[in-house]
């Protein structure tokens, strides 16, 4: 849903409707996409959140137009107060929606065409240029003492490459742009390419990420990391060539079983003689259940936050205003994680339980941990149920002598083993057994989420789905290899 500032749609802001001025008159008109036919025992009803004191006059019309009471005279309304619908008052309705409709249509074509252009990236803010702030030298930290003496933008002394300003010549943010990405400021690209190989190794070349200074770890391999930074500055500042180069080196394409001869001289790794192997990031463990159940939605890129399914009440301690969470529908309930809905203090109750920060500060390394409430959440959380049924009507699509199989590859990136097969083949067994005496539970199952799976035999269906809950609350499949 659009919010609207009075009657004026504010693109790519969700939910809510302000107002320009406490005390105004105002009034905002909202076009349903759909007619709403009501019965005689329905009604219609219109909910307003505000902490606001307000008096507000709400009226409906059958005539949609950008003003309704233009058009709803008494000589329009008299018409389609007749007995049935002559050719007059279709026309006359028609009409009415028709021009609107078309004009409403227009606007949000051009509007997701400029979405396009911009590949979805929010627009750049345009702010006029004002006289610079005077800056002093404030004695002891105190700001109300201005004796101290006005000095002009710098970089920091204590960093390479130091540039200051005149009085001729003041220093920018371009300036700072610039000096950030120059050749006499090694320490951006030497930043970003310890973080970039964090994300594929599991630690740094140092391990502290956010500080590379004479406080933080020296790097366990100096000389790459040197290399990899000037790549990564000489070669345009290419991250993708970057992530191509990592990706597709020995190093990171090494077993993840660490020798035993180097487990006491090289506990943590940090000679690289082996991949690391770790927990995905909770973005990522929600991701890829979604892209093995064939949900994942990747083809949307940009635009704003969407709200996976989340335990009815759990924003009721929020107040002032209140928060009411509905979660998103359609193929906005599969994006990435990237675009979920982060409330500050309030994370999803996913993403509490692996780990991600609450953004109160910043994080350059997360946690890991290892909780039941993981494996509750893999089971339970309405998100994996239904990446569970989708897979498994993946699997129903397939001979019957490739289905476990194919779910093991699917789930965790191998075959399924001999010692495996029959445990598993016993579990679909046993609870295609229990659906068949309990058709109520295997509809109710196979009704998780938005999505819909055609089941021929919903029995079946909710067996291999609960086999499918399985595979994707194992180890394997949330781990790097």
């Amino acid at each position: 849903e659009p919010r609207y500032n009075s009657s004026v749609e504010q693109t790519d802001i969700n939910t809510g409707w302000t107002l320009k001025m406490p005390d105004a008159d105002v009034h905002a008109i909202w076009l349903l996409d759909t007619t709403v036919v009501l019965k005689p025992e329905e009604k219609f009803v219109v909910h307003f959140e505000s902490n606001a004191a307000l008096t507000l006059k709400v009226a409906v019309s059958p005539l949609s137009h950008d003003d309704p009471l233009k058009v709803a005279n008494s000589a329009s309304l008299a018409a389609l107060k007749e007995q049935g619908l002559t050719a007059a008052t279709v026309a006359l309705y028609q009409n009415s929606v028709g021009a609107d409709r078309a004009t409403l249509a227009k606007y949000r074509a051009i509007v997701g065409h400029l979405r396009q252009q911009y590949e979805g990236y929010a627009w750049s803010m345009v702010t006029l240029a004002s006289k610079p702030l005077t800056v002093r030298v404030l004695p002891r930290g105190n700001f109300l003492d201005e004796t101290g003496p006005v000095v002009l933008p710098s970089t920091p002394s204590f960093l390479p490459g130091l540039r200051t300003s005149t009085e001729q010549q003041r220093l920018t943010r371009l300036d700072l742009a610039n000096w950030i990405t120059s050749k006499d400021n090694p320490i951006t690209s030497r930043t970003v390419m310890n973080r970039l190989w964090q994300i594929f190794h599991g630690s740094g070349l140092s391990a502290g990420l956010d500080d590379l200074g004479s406080q933080g770890e020296l790097p366990s391999h100096p000389e790459l990391l040197e290399w990899l930074s000037l790549e990564f500055r000489d070669k345009g500042w290419d991250v993708k060539k970057m992530v191509r180069l990592m990706v597709t080196s020995r190093t990171y394409r090494q077993s993840s079983s660490l020798r035993p001869e180097l487990k006491e001289l090289d506990p943590n790794n940090r000679l690289l003689a082996s991949q690391n192997p770790r927990r995905l990031d909770a973005e990522f463990v929600r991701d890829n259940a979604l892209f093995v159940a064939g949900l994942l939605n990747v083809t949307d890129v940009g635009g704003p936050s969407v709200k996976p399914y989340q335990p009815e009440g759990y924003y009721e301690p929020m107040q002032f205003p209140n928060r009411t969470y509905v979660a998103s529908k359609d193929s906005d309930q599969w994006r990435r994680g990237l675009y979920m809905h982060w409330q500050r203090m309030f994370l999803h109750p996913m993403l509490i339980n692996f780990d991600a920060p609450s953004r109160d500060e910043c994080t350059a390394l997360r946690s890991y941990s290892n909780t039941p409430q993981q494996a509750l959440t893999l089971l339970n959380d309405p998100t994996f149920v239904e990446a569970a049924r989708s897979m498994a009507a993946r699997l129903l699509a397939l001979p019957t002598s490739e289905r476990l199989g194919q779910g093991f590859r699917l789930a965790m990136g191998r075959d399924v083993k001999a010692a495996e097969r029959p445990s598993m083949e016993k579990l679909i067994n046993d609870q295609k057994a229990y659906y068949k005496a309990n058709p109520v539970e295997a509809t109710k199952l196979i009704k998780v989420g938005f999505s819909q799976s055609i089941a021929s035999d919903p029995a079946e269906l909710a067996a291999w789905t609960q086999a499918c809950r399985v595979l994707l609350n194992s180890h394997e499949a949330i781990t790097r290899y």
